[in-house]
C-alpha cells in the first residue's frame, strides 16, 4: 500500500455570537482537517490544531512541504514517516505550526493502520483500559455583555444539570474581576462540583497568585495555563505556593519540549494537545514521560469530531494511574458552546451531550476501525475556505 496524496481541508463559518477567551474574541469557528489517500483505497483523516489564518498556513505546510515527503511510502511505516519529517522540518521548526501540520498527517495515517488491520484505534495503543470515558463540559467563555457573573452563574448550573462529570470557565478580565467570575461559577455548580479555571496563560506570576489563592478558598480543581508557557520558573512557583493543582503543556510541542517541561516542575495535570505536539505517534511518548513521573494526564481537546475521536481513543487506551481498586480516570474536555464542526459533519453524529444525559456523565468508546468516523462529503465541501 502507498499513500497517493495528502490534502487539508480548511471549513469555516460565522458564528451566532461572539465568544472569548484571555487572548481575544472571535466570530468565527475554523478547523484544519488532513485527509490521506493511499492507492488500496483506505483513506485516512487527521485534524491540525491552529484556528483561522493559522489553519490556512498549515495547509501549505501539509500540502506543499509534508506532502511530497510522503508521497509513494507505505502509510503503515507511521514511525519511519514521523521520523523523516521531523528530521526534515527541524533546522525549520521543532515547534508550533510545522509540528501542528504532521500531528494531522500523523493522525491519518494511524487511521489507516486501523482500517487495515481491522482494529479501533484503541485497540492499536494497548486494547481499552476502560469501557466509558466521563466527560468534563467546559463553557463561560468570555463575553461582552453587562452582567457577566451573572450568565457565569448560570450557564454553570446548566452544565451540571446537563450531566457533565465537572466544568472548565474563562478568565482573563483582571484578577479582581475573575474572582469574581470564579466566585460566580462556584455558586452556579455548588460545593463539591469540580470547577477548573483556564486562564490561556494572562497573568503574570503575582496575578496568578493573588487569582490562585483565592480558587484555593473556593476550592478549585485545576488552575489552567495561569502564566506564558515560557515562564516555567513562574509555572513551579505557583505549584509550589497554591493548594489548586497547576494544569498546562497545551502549547508544548514533542517529547523533547515535554522532557523540560517535566523537568521544571511545571506542572501537576498535563494537558498535551495531540493535534498539535506531534499526533498520536508523540502523544503515546508523552504520555510515557508524564506517567513515569505520576504526573496525570486530561487531553486538551479543541476541534472537529475528527479531534473529539481521536481524543476519545487514548483516553480510551490511557492507562490508570498510578492505578488501584478505584483509580484517578482522565476525562474528555468538551466544548459546550455551538459547534457545527463537531456537531453535524458526521454522517452518524457523536452525540456527546446526548450520551452524558443518558450515562451520568459518561460516554461510550467509538465504534469501528481506525478513528471509526468518517466526514460528509457535502458537509466539507459547503464550509471549505477556497
Amino acid at each position: 500500500m502507498k499513500i497517493i496524496g495528502v490534502r487539508s481541508h480548511v471549513l469555516r463559518y460565522e458564528l451566532d455570537e461572539e465568544l472569548g477567551y484571555s487572548q481575544q474574541y472571535y466570530a468565527a469557528r475554523t478547523a484544519h482537517l488532513v485527509e490521506v489517500s493511499t492507492d488500496e483505497g483506505l483513506t485516512g483523516w487527521g485534524e491540525c490544531f491552529g484556528p483561522g489564518p493559522i489553519a490556512l498556513a498549515n495547509r501549505t505546510i501539509v500540502e506543499q512541504v509534508l506532502q511530497p515527503m510522503v508521497l509513494g511510502r507505505d502509510p503503515l511505516a507511521r514511525e519511519a514517516i514521523w521520523q523523516h519529517c521531523y528530521n526534515m522540518l527541524r533546522d525549520h521548526g521543532q515547534k508550533g505550526m510545522p509540528i501542528q501540520s504532521l500531528s494531522g498527517l500523523d493522525i491519518a495515517l494511524w487511521d489507516i493502520t486501523g482500517q487495515a488491520a481491522g482494529m479501533p484505534l484503541y485497540s492499536l495503543l494497548g486494547g481499552p483500559t476502560r469501557q466509558r470515558i466521563p466527560v468534563y463540559g467546559y463553557g463561560m467563555m468570555l463575553r461582552r455583555i453587562p452582567d457577566l457573573a451573572a450568565a457565569f452563574r448560570e450557564e454553570a448550573a446548566s452544565i451540571r444539570e446537563a450531566g457533565f462529570a465537572a466544568t472548565k470557565m474563562k478568565v482573563g478580565l483582571g484578577p479582581a474581576i475573575d474572582i469574581e467570575l470564579a466566585t460566580a461559577v462556584r455558586e452556579g455548580v455548588g460545593d463539591g462540583f469540580r470547577f477548573a479555571v483556564d486562564a490561556n496563560h494572562c497573568y503574570t506570576t503575582p496575578d496568578a497568585l493573588t487569582v490562585g489563592r483565592a480558587l484555593d478558598d473556593l476550592g478549585a480543581y485545576w488552575f489552567e495555563e495561569p502564566v506564558a508557557p515560557e515562564d516555567r520558573a513562574g509555572y513551579a512557583e505557583l505549584r509550589a505556593r497554591l493548594k489548586t493543582t497547576i494544569a498546562g503543556g497545551e502549547a508544548e510541542f514533542t517529547r523533547y519540549g515535554w522532557r523540560d517541561l517535566l523537568a521544571a516542575g511545571m506542572v501537576g495535570l498535563a494537558q498535551p494537545e495531540v493535534c498539535a505536539l506531534g499526533g498520536i505517534s508523540e502523544f503515546q511518548k508523552v504520555l510515557a514521560l508524564c506517567h513515569s513521573q505520576f504526573i496525570p494526564v486530561i487531553n486538551h481537546v479543541w476541534g472537529s469530531a475528527i479531534a473529539v475521536t481521536t481524543n476519545m481513543h487514548l483516553l480510551a487506551a490511557m492507562p490508570d494511574m498510578p492505578g488501584g481498586l478505584h483509580p484517578w480516570e482522565p476525562m474528555l474536555e468538551f466544548d459546550t458552546t455551538p459547534n457545527r464542526f463537531r456537531d453535524d459533519m458526521l454522517s452518524e453524529p457523536l452525540d456527546i451531550q446526548g450520551q452524558v444525559k443518558r450515562n451520568g456523565g459518561f460516554v461510550s468508546l467509538p465504534g469501528g476501525p481506525g478513528l471509526g468516523v468518517r466526514p460528509d462529503p457535502a458537509f466539507l465541501d459547503h464550509y471549505r475556505v477556497a
